[in-house]
């Protein structure tokens, strides 16, 4: 069902600093920030050959992230990202399966303008993990 890794997402205090260490120290292809109001998150990718690493930082205090970030006070590792060619085949045979999709189930628009889902990492052995639809 899952096809290839889209993304990891580490979540960071400092969108600027972080971009700043890979594109300077590991001679990265970072693109600019983006905020994701809709998400409460400004986004960066760093584009690798074979996938991207997406930095988050909190856009205002409800930000799920400065929630993460409350708790993870360096950042980290926050979920990864596989891409799935239907999302709403995927969800009902997960759900079917008894995993638990978060929100109200219904895939929201990412910052890759696709369709996205979010899983509860309960239930995959403490990750985070989104859908996104290939």
């Amino acid at each position: 069902m899952i096809g290839r890794l889209n993304h990891v997402a580490i979540a960071v205090k400092d969108i600027e600093a972080a971009s700043r260490l890979y594109r300077e120290t590991l001679g990265a292809d970072v693109s600019d920030p983006t905020d994701q109001p809709e998400h409460g998150v400004t986004v960066v990718f760093v584009n690798l050959p074979n996938t991207k690493i997406e930095f988050l930082q909190p856009l205002g205090e409800n930000s799920p992230i400065a929630k993460f970030l409350e708790k993870n006070a360096d950042g980290g590792i926050h979920h990864v990202c596989y891409e799935v060619d239907d999302i709403i085949a995927a969800r009902d045979r997960l759900k079917a399966a008894g995993a638990r999709v978060l929100g109200d189930g219904d895939p929201r628009i990412g910052a890759h303008g696709k369709p996205v889902l979010f899983l509860h990492p309960k239930d995959f052995n403490g990750t985070l993990v989104e859908l996104e639809q290939a």
